[in-house]
This record gives C-alpha cells, structure tokens and sequence, in this order.
C-alpha cells in the first residue's frame, strides 16, 4: 500500500485524493512549502494507456516550477497547431502554435503520453521526504470539524480500515468526486454533451501524409479529430451518432471501416479504444470550509481547446501557495474563497470557447460562425490562443490601489546564458522593481538578468511588479513610494517572507 514506503503519521498538513496530474503537481507544488502532504488514490498502479494528450506553454511552465520540465521535453511533440476543415477538405480555421518560444518561456503548445507524464511525476515525488503516497486506498468517508479533516479509507490489499486528519483536504478525484459531494455543489452546464469515441494507434511505419497538424473535420453527421501525438503515436476521436451502441462501435472492425479515408490495420495497431461523454459543467463551489476541490472534480471541458488537464494543473498552481499561507503564515481561511473566485471565470472562458469550437465541428453552415472564433473578414479565419484574466477576488481588495495589470499572467525572460526567470525564484511571490534588486548568485550573468527584468518593466510601463508563486501579477507600483506602500501592505496581509526581491 505504501507506494512510497514512508511511515503513516496520524496527521498531515494537506490530503490529496486522486493521484492524477492534478493531484500529484499539486502535491510537488506543496511539498515546495515545506507542507507534510499525502496523496490517496483508490488504484494500485498508474493506468498505463493514453488519456489526456495535449498542453501549453504555462502547463510546462508550472513543470519548470516543480522541476520535471528537462526530462518532460525528452517526450514531447511541439504541435504546430490545430486546423479546421470542412467535409470537402476546404479549410476553415486554421489555429497557427509558433514553433519559437513564447513569452512563458516555452513553446506554445505540446503533443504528450500521460503515462509519461506520469511517470516523471510519480518518480519525482518519490523523493520528497515531505510526501506520502498510498495507492490501492479507498476513501470512504470525508468529514470535517472546526479544526481538521478526518478521512476514512481502506487498504484494498488487506481490508485494513485507516483514519488520518488533515489541516486541509483536495479532491482530484474527478468527475464523480467523493469531496465535491460533501458540498451539495450545483453545477453550471454551459450546454455541450456529446458522446465520442477515442481510438489511440501506434504505427507499424512512418505516415508523413497523416500530417503534423491536429485537424478538426467538421461535418454535422459525423465530427472526428486527428492528434498527431509523440513518436508513432495517433489519435482519432469520432463523433458518435443517434441509433450508435457503443457495443457496435467499439468494435475493431467497425474503428477500421470509419478509419479507412486514413489508415488501415496493416499500417497500425489499436492501442487503446474508449467511448467518452464530452461535457461542459463547472461547479458552483470549489470550497467548503476545509474541503477543496481541483481538476475534473471542479470543471468538465470538451477536447476542443485541449485544456482539460491545463485547467487542473492550473488549479494546483493556483491553490498551493494559498494553503501554505494558511497552514505556515496562519493567513485566514479568507484567501481559500479567492481560489474559486479567481480559477470559475478563468476556466469558464477556456470551456466557453470549447463549446464554440465544438458546434463549429457540429454546424450546418461552419462559415457562419467563424466571426465567434476572431474571422479576419473573410471566408477562412485565424483563431489566436487566449489568456484570460483571474476573477476579481474579495480577499485582494486592499490591492486595489496597486491593481494595474491585476490578474494577468506575466511572462517569463529567457537570459542569454540559458536560464529563464523561474529557474531563479521557483515557486514563491517575487518583487521585481527597477532599482534595489538583490541578484540570485546562482545567476551567472546578472546584468543580462537586469536588462530583461528592464524590458520587461517597459513593455508595461511601471516601476514595479508583485508576482505571485503562480506567475500571475498580483499589483503594481508606479514609482519607489508606490513600491514602498506596496511592501507595507504584502507584509501586512501575508506576513514576513512572502516576498523575495
């Protein structure tokens, strides 16, 4: 059971259930604090086969953050984008990903194998001495008081029932989330249901005309998709349609016979075939009292976007630091309801833009709806990759004088001698200003560190920065008095240490 083989202490700063990507960035995100964490997962072993296949620039960023982006990049396909095309071949929208680094630092979009991804997490947690794995546990029961968490659980191997408490309990539980039905939680369906089919194919030989590009065929009777995913790995999802059991389809021959325009089995084998319902819900509540929850146990996005697992590595980014200054820096509870109010219209605006696209694959007349994608006024259009901005939060109110720029994700300089930002600051809140910068000395060149911080500052034309561990600005400051006032107040809300300049 002990995945890990640490000794089960009776209490823990924060409990993770679910031991997907959510889960276990959020653990490394925590476990960067110095929190004592544990991950329950009720499966023994990682499951081996191809699920989530896509993410971005700021995904593989927060992979920087926790380490793991080096040996990640061994594994990844850069995507040069999507296209759109409609059921006589004729492009529609074409969604470009540049091959040049972006302003996170990395590339804007990449093509992955979760079981590697999984992996690396998993083998990269391993090493925590601040983190306890239990995998083949199941939870059974969740309840909380004034003061902790009590969570029940079961080793499968031997029947032996458990109780550990916790400061704090997250569930990356996915979508049927034993922690999101402790909150009665609503959810908001933003109207897209459809049931697909997902094929994953290894190929006996190289296919060059298959292409680089993800392309969306868009057809009302029968959408499908095409990934170009790592090595001779491909994927097709396909649109299932009335009188269609999924008994039927699933079959291999029927796969190959709606696969045939394509590829044949003599060319590939099948590797995983799996039906999915794609949805589009969120919760109306992430937070309850000590219970949170994060990835697909808080949100539900058709593929379209390929942000599924972007959204919940997102949520970990986002909700780590804040636990910390609860748990370390006794921070109240307060900045917890900020977490959900921030990532609901962040995520929100990623699945409303999924469900556009989907019943732009689904229309009748695709070209009518181009101008909802950013139409350039022609027949074809130009779709570019959004950024949206956090949710305005109640707990950053007093920030309010510094709120330029508030909630908008920053970039991250690359210096000439190869380091970005983040290789400097991790996961913690930096002020950057235009004077008194005191330099990392693992900084070889600091006066090429100086001189992007400067370009930086310009191209936002202020004086000053708060960053916060997520990379997202917090405030900023116009001049040295502004900054001053601006340090008084982050000193006062979060306590000494927050901020490293």
């Amino acid at each position: 059971m002990k995945a890990n083989h640490k000794q089960i202490t009776p209490h823990y700063d924060v409990a993770i259930l679910g031991y997907g990507p959510t889960g276990a960035t959020l653990a490394h995100l925590l476990s960067l604090h110095g929190l004592n964490v544990l991950v329950l997962d009720k499966e023994k072993e990682m499951y081996p086969l191809p699920r989530a296949v896509h993410f971005d620039d700021e995904t593989m960023r927060i992979f920087q953050t926790i380490g793991i982006a080096n040996q990640l990049c061994k594994m990844l396909h850069i995507n040069p984008g999507m296209k759109f095309v409609n059921k006589q071949g004729r492009l529609l929208l074409d969604w470009p990903r540049p091959q040049v680094l972006s302003s996170q630092g990395w590339n804007a979009s990449y093509r992955f194998h979760q079981p590697d991804l999984e992996r690396i997490l998993r083998g990269s947690l391993q090493a925590k001495p601040n983190v306890t794995i239990l995998t083949g546990c199941q939870v059974t029961d969740v309840s909380q008081s004034s003061e902790n968490v009590i969570v029940h659980f079961i080793d499968k191997d031997n029947d032996q029932a458990q109780v550990i408490t916790a400061e704090y309990v997250v569930g990356c539980d996915g979508a049927n989330s034993l922690v999101r039905k402790q909150f009665d939680s609503d959810l908001e369906d933003l109207g897209f249901r459809q049931k697909w089919l997902v094929v994953d194919l290894l190929l006996k030989e190289d296919m060059p005309q298959l292409g680089d590009h993800s392309v969306q065929f868009c057809d009302p009777k029968r959408p499908m998709t095409y990934c170009r995913n790592p090595k001779n790995r491909r994927r097709w999802e396909i649109a299932t349609i009335e009188g269609e059991t999924d008994e039927d389809i699933l079959k291999p021959e029927r796969i190959w016979n709606l696969l045939s325009k394509w590829i044949t089995p003599l060319q590939a084998d099948i590797e995983r075939k799996a039906i999915y319902t794609f949805r589009s819900v969120i919760a109306k509540r992430w937070v309850y009292g000590r219970l949170l929850i994060a990835g697909d146990a808080a949100h539900l996005t058709p593929p379209f976007m390929g942000q599924g697992m972007c959204a919940g590595v997102r949520d970990a980014a986002n909700l780590a630091w804040k636990l910390a200054l609860c748990v370390k820096n006794h921070v109240g509870h307060e900045i917890l309801q900020s977490y959900a109010q921030e990532r609901i219209p962040h995520v929100k605006a990623y699945i409303s833009k999924a469900v556009i696209l989907g019943e732009l694959i689904y229309s009748e007349d695709p070209l009518s709806m181009l101008s909802a994608v950013n139409d350039e006024g022609t027949g074809q259009a130009k779709m570019k990759s959004i950024s949206p901005l956090l949710g305005d939060a109640d707990f950053f109110s007093s920030f309010a004088p510094f709120s330029k720029f508030r909630g908008q994700l920053l970039g991250q300089p690359v210096f000439r001698n190869g380091l970005r930002m983040d290789d400097l600051y991790g996961y913690r809140a930096v002020l950057i200003s235009r004077n008194q910068l005191e330099f990392d000395k693992s900084a070889v060149l600091a006066p090429e560190f100086e001189n992007s911080i400067l370009l930086l500052l310009d191209k936002l034309d202020t004086y000053a920065v708060l960053l916060r561990p997520d990379h997202y600005i917090l405030a900023t400051a116009k001049d040295a008095n502004e900054t001053k006032e601006l340090c008084d107040l982050v000193s006062h809300t979060f306590g000494d240490g927050f901020v490293k300049q």
